[in-house]
């Protein structure tokens, strides 16, 4: 059976569908079959994995049982398969919110493709509300993200918050794999406080690894292209962030066929 993680945040802007994103492209890349599934109406992780806008179905139509998962699975340019999302999504909201038992909808949708999958990953919309309730029932576990800036901490508190809810109520086995700090510039004092603040509340559910702050991102989304490939600096990143994760999740033979790439990315990655 995959494990399904769901990546959340209580806003936008912290770089939860980039990770998701490239946490998708780096387990690929240690020998894992992976699937996404975009539950952000806006659609972001769909475009940056160059799905097709006019792909159908869409998560939508899971949702709503108007198609099955293994149908609304397209497989991206490299090689990640995508259950995308588009502006829809936001009618399937309102519609599921009526219905008994609309936080067991994903769960029930995702099971048929369970065995296809070592990894799904859930990208939560930039809210805590039905969507995300959905993923994290869905979930066996939860990766927080937290933008380097002063109010992560109060974000990581609510979002632990629907955590508990989702246990409490219908998923007592979803597990915290811990929080990723990301779009940090860690020379500055905002940062490096940001940083001490939330390892003095979470302890070591904070990931070691922090994903730098850069342009590049933007550039590799707007490119549809993995960072590994469009600045194999920064991608030294996700390649030690995916190390970390496969660590935590005992994904061992993962971590081995990933090693030789995490090696080069920390000898040859130059300087930023």
């Amino acid at each position: 059976m995959a494990i399904k993680l769901a990546v959340l945040s209580q806003k936008g802007g912290t770089g939860k569908t980039t990770a998701v994103r490239h946490l998708a492209d780096m387990f690929r890349r240690a020998g894992l079959r992976v699937a996404a599934v975009d539950l952000d109406p806006q659609g972001n992780l769909s475009d940056y994995f160059d799905v097709d806008p006019a792909a159908d179905p869409t998560i939508r139509d899971v949702l709503t049982g108007s198609a099955k998962a293994k149908a609304a699975l397209h497989v991206a340019p490299d090689g990640v398969s995508v259950i995308p999302s588009n502006l829809q999504l936001a009618e399937a909201e309102v519609a599921l919110a009526g219905k008994m038992g609309r936080e067991l909808t994903l769960r029930r949708a995702l099971k048929p493709i369970d065995g296809d999958f070592d990894v799904i990953f859930l990208d939560c919309p930039p809210n805590l509300g039905l969507l995300t309730v959905n993923a994290l029932v869905a979930a066996d576990q939860a990766l927080l993200s937290a933008e380097a800036q002063y109010f992560a901490l109060q974000g990581v508190e609510q979002a632990l918050e629907v955590i508990e809810l989702a246990r409490d109520g219908l998923n007592p086995d979803l597990q915290w794999l811990g929080v990723v700090f990301t779009i940090a510039d860690m020379r500055t004092v905002h940062s490096r406080e940001a940083q001490a603040s939330l390892k003095a509340h979470v302890g070591d559910k904070l990931l070691d690894t922090v994903v730098r702050q850069s342009i590049a991102y933007a550039e590799s989304a707007e490119r549809a292209v993995s960072i590994i490939d469009h600045r194999p600096d920064l991608g030294a990143d996700y390649l030690a962030l995916a190390d970390e994760l496969l660590r935590r999740l005992e994904l061992t033979a993962a971590r081995a066929q990933l090693k030789p790439l995490l090696d080069a990315s920390q000898d040859g990655a130059p300087a930023r």
